[in-house]
């Protein structure tokens, strides 16, 4: 299996250049290199890669919005963005923007490499969302009917796609087949009326499901 191709963005040199050298000790390769939104966006319009690893906070196109004009071009690269503890309302606006996840800058190098091939594989990562600025961001008109509709399986499901666990991983810890848990994804969005598991996993904490 060939290596997997990185794009790496980040305005401090010597945060990138420890990033690079970190994840080519792991077997990832950099594809390029950007300190900036702007130039990411400009080199990824030439260069495919399976992830953008990428600053969240950046001066002038920040991670954001560089995420932003990504899929307003039709580039569906998976974004796996780089935050700190503090970056809770940041962290909510990418996600809506299409995030597929968020990566604490003092991850274990382990971590790091987990995140870097979920994410390339389709799974989303939300772990770092804090629940509280969720809820006050979010709104649902029906803000009540679906709590109690929701079983203790369903609940146990919904709390390991937060975790941005794969069905595969899910049947595995809650010993079910993986076509099962897929029936019950499907029922969880259904229930929660939206049709991604990431805005599933929102209304659902704002909903104080899980």
């Amino acid at each position: 299996m060939s290596a997997l191709r990185v794009a790496l963005a980040d305005d401090q040199a010597l945060v990138r250049a420890g990033l690079r050298a970190l994840l080519e000790r792991l077997g990832i390769e950099i594809a390029l290199e950007a300190d900036d939104g702007a130039a990411l966006l400009a080199q990824l319009a030439d260069t495919p890669v399976d992830v953008v690893l990428s600053d969240i906070r950046m001066p002038g196109v920040d991670g954001i919005h560089a995420l932003q004009a990504l899929r307003a071009r039709g580039d569906a690269t998976p974004v796996l963005l780089l935050t700190t503890f503090d970056d809770s309302e940041l962290l909510l606006r990418a996600a809506e923007a299409g995030a597929q996840g968020f990566l604490l800058k003092d991850a274990a190098p382990e971590d790091l490499f987990d995140a870097v091939t979920r994410v390339a594989a389709g799974e989303t990562l939300l772990q770092p969302v804090s629940t509280d600025p969720v809820r006050a961001r979010f709104h649902f008109r029906d803000d009540r009917a679906p709590v109690d509709s929701f079983n203790p399986r369903e609940v146990a499901i919904l709390r390991l796609l937060a975790g941005g666990y794969s069905n595969r991983e899910i049947a595995r810890s809650l010993f079910l087949a993986e076509g099962t848990v897929k029936n019950y994804v499907s029922v969880i969005l259904d229930k929660l009326g939206t049709r991604d598991r990431t805005r599933a996993v929102l209304k659902a904490i704002t909903l104080r499901v899980i």
